[in-house]
């Protein structure tokens, strides 16, 4: 047995690799540079986990995804692995400490987003640690061309230098033809061994319906395939009214968004994962890192920004091999209502220098200062301020975040920091004045020593747990020194947080990265004309499109997409169908929807026939949509 099949087996219980993760494996372990082009799904992080516990040393795993860093940091150190990950929202003295862990404490994984390596004194510090390879997960945010491109990505290349020896491994899920070539020009991989496991997954039956009445097809679809299914929607409200409408109808729902707390997510996902519920209804906040193998059917009740996210979405159905539908519900005015979110928000040039401009404003930040300040943001407020659309708004801040000059994070709502602005003796007086409040007080003083000196991150859990209290009482005592001006609090309960990375310079800032917004605008449109396309083309087989997309070419028709079925499905005769309908309605009158129910006839062939029907004036159709014999 070899070395790393041992490994795979001790830590992750698998009897054997999923084809080409073992090629990768043995790729990395020659030393070469290694490009692999995997479908979600696929097991990436095998690939660079297995062979970074085969040798001496730390993998540096460079990823954008703080939620899926977190999910694999925790799931490695339940396998008894060393693992750290350098998030945002950690404190400098912190990250020293982590960086010290990770040069004399035996890790063997250091996790960190692209914009660190922003930081000259960590690159410093990188460089001096024992790398034995360097893993570079969503590699297509190197490419102008990928769908979701990060500038900080670019810096990864210097490391090159410093480590010229080290295999880089570049991981996507989603890339065609043109990012995969960017991704190696970028990256300056050496003669690099190329592996791309096709996109083609024959269990899934790609599905579009065009449908008036989304929610009535969502029903039969749901009680058709009763196993756990999710349904991605595109927005926050979309999600709750989705889920009321589903268990008014006997559905057992719930949801997720990115506008849950930490714990309300996992609470929700929990649900889902144990099939206490049927369906999860989602953004696209929702995914990373989720391995649920038996999920049925993933349905898409409006149009995706991309075929990119529309794929990775769709692959999560399936994963045990069964049978799976990936369903797009369309109607027709859902080309405007995409078009309006996705292309309509997309920021120009003004509006970006102007976003920026007011938001080092709002938290009055000088011309030349700003670099590293920190501050809890809400976007509701900012944009009632100056009045901008909110949506327009979101963009800008995004490709800000993006392009580095700021990070907007959306994981460290529930966090707290405070630090205590009365001299100790005045302290020990309040303590003295307010017994009640002395143990709790006394726990956060020996626990936070430094908390005269900064604003110090507060866990309420752990004080609540040492002082033999609740975290309700910790939390509703912090307020209450907060309103006495014992301490300063800072609880970030707020939509976001906000990273100044660099110095105001206004217009100087945007110009330098406004060069890119205007591919990126080009790239969106692209996109969204490829998922119109998808979504309207009706004489080709939904694989083949797909697969064409990410510059695959299958020859054969898949047999199972809505193309396919409804191309192998006997045509009616349309004399029979109107024979059939007239025969139901010499009883009484009926809605097309129960004329195809109880005619058992598909949709196409009911419609067609009572066109047919009302042109020759042989029945009516009443104010009520009822059809009626004449």
């Amino acid at each position: 047995m070899s070395k790393a099949l041992e490994i795979l087996q001790q830590y992750w219980k698998h009897d054997a690799f999923r084809e080409p993760q073992e090629e990768i494996i043995n790729s990395v372990l020659d030393g070469k540079d290694t490009f692999a082009l995997m479908p979600t799904g696929g097991g990436k992080s095998i690939c660079f986990q297995v062979p970074a516990m085969m040798q001496e040393g730390i993998c540096l795993v460079i990823s954008p995804l703080i939620a899926l860093m977190r999910d694999q940091v925790e799931n490695l150190q339940k396998k008894g692995i060393k693992a750290i990950a350098l998030t945002g929202g950690i404190y400098h003295d912190d990250i020293i400490d982590l960086l010290d862990n990770c040069q004399f404490g035996n890790y063997k994984f250091l996790y960190l987003s692209p914009e660190r390596l922003q930081n000259d004194w960590i690159l410093e510090r990188i460089k001096n640690l024992p790398i034995n390879l360097i893993a570079i997960d969503e590699a297509h945010c190197v490419s102008q061309w990928g769908h979701d491109f990060r500038p900080a990505y670019l810096k990864i290349v210097q490391l090159k230098e410093y480590f010229p020896k080290v295999s880089f491994l570049a991981l996507t899920a989603s890339a065609t033809l043109r990012v995969k070539e960017d991704i190696i020009t970028q990256l300056k991989l050496d003669n690099p061994q190329v592996f791309s496991k096709s996109f083609y997954r024959a269990n899934i039956a790609y599905m579009v319906f065009e449908t008036e009445d989304k929610l009535h097809l969502l029903q039969q679809i749901l009680q058709k395939n009763p196993q756990p299914s999710i349904i991605y929607v595109t927005n926050r409200k979309s999600c709750l009214e989705t889920v009321h409408q589903l268990e008014s109808h006997g559905f057992t729902a719930t949801y997720y968004h990115g506008g849950l707390s930490s714990k309300e997510k996992e609470k929700h996902m929990k649900l889902w994962m144990e099939e206490k519920v049927q369906v999860i209804v989602a953004t696209n906040a929702f995914g990373m890192g989720i391995d649920k193998a038996n999920v049925k059917t993933i349905i898409h009740l409006h149009l995706p920004q991309n075929l990119e996210n529309y794929y990775q979405e769709a692959g999560r159905a399936g994963r045990d091999g069964e049978k799976a539908f990936a369903i797009l519900l369309n109607n027709p005015s859902d080309v405007l209502h995409a078009e309006a979110q996705f292309l309509s928000v997309l920021p120009d040039k003004p509006f970006l220098n102007l976003v920026f401009s007011k938001l080092c404003s709002f938290f009055q930040i000088a011309y030349g200062e700003g670099i590293d300040e920190q501050f809890s943001f809400n976007l509701n407020q900012f944009c009632a301020k100056y009045n901008f659309p909110i949506l327009k708004t979101y963009n800008a801040l995004q490709f800000l975040d993006r392009q580095g000059v700021i990070n907007l994070s959306q994981e460290f709502s529930e966090k707290v920091s405070i630090q205590f602005i009365i001299p100790s003796k005045e302290v020990i007086r309040y303590m003295s004045l307010n017994p009640a409040d002395e143990e709790i007080i006394l726990t956060i003083l020996r626990t936070y020593p430094g908390i005269y000196d900064m604003q110090t991150a507060f866990n309420p859990t752990l004080i609540a747990k040492k002082s033999n209290s609740t975290e309700k009482i910790v939390l509703s005592l912090l307020q209450k020194l907060h309103e006495k001006q014992v301490i300063d609090l800072i609880a970030k309960n707020n939509d976001a947080t906000i990273t100044f990375n660099e110095v105001r310079e206004d217009e100087r800032t945007i110009n330098r990265v406004s060069k890119h917004l205007e591919a990126q605008n080009k790239l969106k449109t692209e996109q969204l004309q490829a998922v119109l396309h998808y979504s309207k083309e009706t004489k080709t087989c939904k694989q083949k499109l797909l697969m064409q997309y990410f510059g695959e070419t299958i020859n054969e028709d898949c047999g199972v997409c809505s193309y396919c079925i409804s191309k192998n499905k006997k045509k009616q005769n349309p004399e029979t169908v109107s024979e059939k309908i007239i025969a139901l309605l010499k009883m009484q009158d009926f809605n097309s929807r129960d004329i195809q129910k109880l005619t058992k006839l598909s949709k196409d062939d009911v419609i067609f026939a009572l066109q047919n029907l009302l042109e020759n004036d042989t029945i009516s159709i009443k104010s009520n949509n009822l059809y009626s014999l004449k």
